[in-house]
Parts: structure tokens; sequence; C-alpha cells
């Protein structure tokens, strides 16, 4: 029996395109930046010049919460991807909604992917200190909480790492990264990823 990571290669080895979701909000849907500077083509560019053949599929929706990334998984997935990443609450921060909430909604988005035997990358968020010392750690330990109890997640515990609080990496609104800042993120990415792709087996549908 291959290992995860063979079978990874047999794929890469039989030219087999590997279709990978990435779930997320306005900073996967790359806000403010034209469709080739956001992160899944970034991500996908960079992918391909390491020699994987991956198609990044843009999931993302500006303004969702993770409650909308929930009521939307299912058309998400019509797309039929091999891997997932799931890049939401950034949002349910800036709404100030409670931590207890995303972790239902995230929780209820891992189990069903789970049930699909899909490999997930869960890419974790930071809360603006103007909430508070406390919210901030409630919201944080939702992301590190799911990761722990799913030893087969790869986690990711900061999706702007490097890149949130430099204004030459983010747009006027220093929320949204320019295109060297979602450079920047795909970059910084790049082995949580190839992590996760390993774990996609050599007979997923792609």
């Amino acid at each position: 029996m291959l290992s995860a990571t063979g079978a990874a290669a047999q794929a890469r080895a039989e030219g087999r395109e590997i279709r990978l979701l990435m779930l997320g909000d306005s900073i996967t849907a790359g806000y403010g930046l034209a469709r080739s500077e956001g992160p899944p083509a970034q991500i996908q560019a960079l992918l391909r010049a390491r020699g994987r053949q991956v198609r990044v599929l843009d999931a993302g929706v500006s303004g969702d919460t993770t409650a909308g990334g929930r009521a939307r998984l299912d058309w998400a997935l019509a797309d039929r991807p091999d891997a997932v990443i799931v890049a939401l609450g950034g949002n349910d921060a800036l709404r100030g909604l409670t931590p207890a909430q995303m972790r239902a909604n995230l929780t209820d988005i891992l189990d069903r992917l789970q049930a699909r035997d899909l490999p997930v990358l869960l890419a974790g968020m930071i809360a603006p200190p103007n909430l508070g010392a406390d919210y901030g750690r409630e919201f944080a330990a939702v992301f590190a909480d799911l990761a722990a109890a799913r030893p087969g997640l790869v986690f990711y515990p900061f999706l702007l790492e490097g890149v949130a609080g430099d204004p030459a990496l983010n747009q006027a609104d220093r929320i949204h990264p320019n295109p060297r800042g979602a450079r920047i993120l795909a970059e910084r990415m790049l082995p949580a990823i190839e992590t996760l792709l390993d774990r996609v087996p050599a007979s997923a549908p792609g």
C-alpha cells in the first residue's frame, strides 16, 4: 500500500490534476486585487512552479462569516475538490460574533468535510485587539482546539502571518493584502499546503 506521500507522488507522475478548494472570505476572494493577484491564484502559481498539477478553486466570498461558509459548503463542494483549505473567521471577529458561534460553525464544516474523507487545512485567524484580551484568547482557542481534536487535520495558525499589520503589504484599509502581501501569504502557507496535498489519495476523483 502506498503511503500518503507516495500516493500524491504517483498522482503527480500520472499527470492527474488535483483540485484544491479554498473556502474563505474577502482575503481568499482577493478583495481589491486582480484575480491573478489573489491568494488562490498565487498559491496555484507557486504549486505549479514546484511541479504540482494543482487547480486552486476560489470559494472566497467577501463579507462571509463562518456561518456563511457553513451555509454554502455543499454548493462549494459541487466542484468536487480533492482537498480543502478552510480560511474563515475574520468577519466573525470584525462583527463581534461570539467565539462559541464560530466554534459551532467551523465544527460543522470540518465534520462534513471529514465525512467526505477530504484532507483539510484549517487556517486560523486572530481577533483585533480592540475586542479585548479575553475575546482574543477565546477566539484563538477555537482554531487551536479544533485542530487538536482532529489529528489528521493540517493546521496553519494564522492566515495573515507575516502580512498583518505591515502597511507595505496591505491595502489602504489595512485589512486586505495588496499583491505583494498576497504573494507572501501564499509563500508562507506553501509548506502546510504541500503537506495537505500529500494526503490526497491517488484514487481521488480529481
